[in-house]
């Protein structure tokens, strides 16, 4: 790998390092005005809404200029949402605006990797990036927790004022999202050193009912390809089971471990150091050619969300979220790959990206929705965990039914 993959990496590090610590952040700027439990997975909605809306469209952004100068304006759509956050906008509103920039970021974030390295070097890139990601949300976790705690954000607060200048930053959520906004500021600055590469696939046009209809052409492509089609529907089940059960374990660790949002954060960190782990095997172990082959351990993983259930015991939740991490990673990453490359093959990078991106936040969407309804209802977090494992795992049985016979081609 050349020095232009890792400051690559070192943009996505310190991009995807406050989005996570922001989540957190996020929340706890809701409990700090009294809003309703359900209103955490709708924040969390908010957030992937523009995925879902602006699908059509951020492919084609993101393949219009070089991909460096596309993460780069995302970065500063970001911090114009947490300063909104700090101007005392509706935090749900907020977050969107967040959101938006984070649905134009991730396109260019993937998609420059197949435009700027080979196919036989995806997985191992996919293994970086993901492993690096996953730091990222590990740290993010430990510190959007710590931020918010108040034995941290006490002393803090007291020199944060300048003095004669009121900041307006009282609270500790507050002080949280002022530290965030200066991560963002470090990674828009590596995205002006990305390198820049030949732009592929440029649109067309920029018509809305152009993209619109080319945007439906590559979501059927993708689709009706026997690979894209295994691959899409993996990662678009991970993706949108690893967002609920990241909140699920929040809502848990409330009630069978009796922690606080700080603690609980960082708790949750462990299931993303258990995906690295498995992002790490999956890079030695599993060959693009073979990918199909690792779906029975995304049955498994659902199967083992619901050992959570009777534990209460912080250590063996430790070791039990890294395993169900480790197995996602495993399982998704080259699936992950696998997808980046027949897209890449059938319609550019940037699209491609922003197909996938669209199934997948429709998943979390949808499934949040679901677990904001069942929280409204009142319904036991125990019998919410449940049906979410059992919902996880018959859904990954179907697929292997389908598709495991799609196992070596030879090539791709």
């Amino acid at each position: 790998m050349n020095p232009g993959f890792y400051i690559i990496l070192a943009a996505q590090f310190f991009s995807a390092l406050a989005d996570n610590a922001l989540l957190f952040a996020a929340i706890a700027l809701l409990q700090y005005v009294h809003a309703p439990d359900w209103h955490t997975p709708v924040l969390q909605e908010a957030f992937i809404f523009s995925y879902i809306v602006l699908a059509p469209f951020v492919g084609a952004f993101a393949d219009s200029m070089p991909k460096g100068r596309v993460m780069f304006i995302s970065n500063n759509i970001k911090i114009l949402g947490c300063i909104a956050m700090l101007f005392g906008i509706n935090p749900l509103l907020a977050y969107g605006l967040v959101g938006l920039g984070a649905a134009a970021y991730s396109p260019a974030k993937y998609g420059i990797l197949t435009e700027y390295l080979p196919p036989g070097q995806l997985v191992l890139a996919n293994s970086w990036m993901e492993g690096l990601t996953v730091l990222a949300i590990v740290l993010g976790a430990v510190v959007g927790g710590l931020l918010i705690s108040p034995a941290i954000a006490a002393p803090m607060l007291q020199w944060w004022d300048v003095p004669y200048i009121d900041t307006g930053i009282d609270t500790a959520p507050e002080l949280a999202i002022a530290i965030i906004v200066c991560i963002y500021g470090i990674a828009a600055i590596f995205n002006l050193y990305i390198p820049r590469v030949a732009i592929d696939h440029k649109p067309l046009s920029r018509s809305p009912v152009f993209l619109f209809t080319e945007f439906w052409h590559c979501f059927k492509l993708l689709w009706k390809d026997p690979l894209g089609q295994v691959s899409l529907g993996v990662t678009t089940l991970f993706w949108g089971a690893g967002a609920t059960l990241r909140l699920l374990l929040i809502g848990w660790a409330a009630v069978a471990l009796h922690f606080d949002i700080s603690a609980a954060a960082q708790l949750t960190a462990w299931f993303a150091i258990g995906i690295a782990i498995g992002a790490v095997l999956a890079a030695k172990f599993v060959k693009l050619e073979h990918s199909v082959k690792v779906l029975p351990v995304g049955i498994a993983m659902g199967l083992m969300v619901l050992l959570i259930i009777p534990i209460t015991n912080s250590t063996l939740a430790t070791f039990l979220l890294i395993a169900i991490g480790a197995m996602g990673g495993y399982f998704v990453v080259p699936m992950n790959a696998l997808l980046q490359h027949r897209g890449h093959l059938l319609m550019g990078s940037g699209s491609s990206i922003a197909v996938q991106n669209f199934n997948e936040n429709l998943s979390i969407f949808v499934m949040l929705g679901f677990y904001a309804t069942m929280q409204k209802l009142n319904l036991s977090i125990y019998l919410i965990i449940l049906v979410f494992g059992l919902l996880l795992s018959g859904i990954m049985a179907a697929l292997y039914k389908r598709h495991g016979h799609d196992q070596d081609t030879g090539k791709i």
